[in-house]
């Protein structure tokens, strides 16, 4: 695979068991990584590390929760016990338990939105960062989403989240440049999983949603993937700080009105 080949490298990959997670992790081991895969439930990183293991690569599975700094730092320990190296991060763990009005959601929606969506990933890069460092560089992508680019109806904590998640990429990749480490986000737009369902599932919404998306479609967690892998790769060496859409050209129509 030339230049997007990941043979020898190490990636960790948070909230695996499912959707974009686990077409990440299953695309990253085909091009040749070692991958520990993360999410709370243990069945669910246990079934897609026997997909991999099955297709020929290596997988770890790992039963984590990123909101918490314990799990995390076990995490993380138990990746480096494995395969001694850490050198692709993908922080993909999120949730949404409110979708509607602001001004209808209590606190504890907030805390867990920020918790999972925002401070995960700061949770995440301190613990890997001294391990990249001492290596001589790495990968940090994080997934964020259009909804953090432009106000979404519904959904604005999670927005909010995804917009705090674009700067804090921003922030770190100007902070760990000098140590090699680049630091890119990917923006889904309405991607086919089944975090997404009541949005692509509900007449008329989701009419709504496919006239205001150029290509006509809505994406598909594989969409995402392929991207992943252009970001972990030695091919994107030169980049970081950037925000790639994979939107179908939704952010597009939105602009053109």
């Amino acid at each position: 695979m030339g230049e997007f080949s990941l043979g020898g490298r190490v990636a960790l990959v948070t909230g695996a068991s499912r959707g974009i997670g686990r077409a990440i992790a299953l695309r990253l081991a085909s091009a040749g990584a070692r991958v520990v895969i993360c999410s709370r439930k243990a069945e669910g990183v246990q079934a897609v590390a026997e997909e991999i293991a099955a297709a020929g690569g290596q997988a770890l599975a790992v039963p984590a929760h990123v909101g918490r700094t314990d799990d995390v730092v076990a995490l993380v320990a138990r990746a480096r016990e494995a395969y001694g190296r850490l050198d692709v991060v993908v922080n993909n763990a999120a949730t949404n338990p409110h979708f509607g009005p602001i001004l209808t959601a209590d606190e504890g929606q907030w805390d867990k939105i920020l918790d999972t969506n925002l401070k995960s990933i700061f949770r995440v890069c301190k613990a890997v960062v001294p391990h990249m460092e001492a290596q001589g560089g790495g990968k940090i992508i994080n997934i964020v989403s259009i909804a953090g680019m432009r106000p979404s109806p519904g959904m604005g904590i999670y927005g909010i989240s995804k917009a705090g998640a674009i700067m804090l990429t921003q922030t770190l990749a100007m902070e760990l440049g000098p140590a090699n480490i680049q630091v890119n986000a990917i923006a889904p737009g309405l991607i086919k999983t089944q975090f997404s369902q009541a949005l692509w599932q509900t007449e008329p919404l989701a009419t709504a949603i496919l006239n205001r998306i150029p290509l006509g479609r809505f994406g598909e967690p594989e969409d995402v993937a392929g991207l992943a892998l252009f970001l972990a790769s030695p091919a994107s060496d030169y980049i970081s700080g950037a925000v790639f859409l994979v939107d179908g050209g939704m952010n597009v129509a939105a602009v053109m009105g």
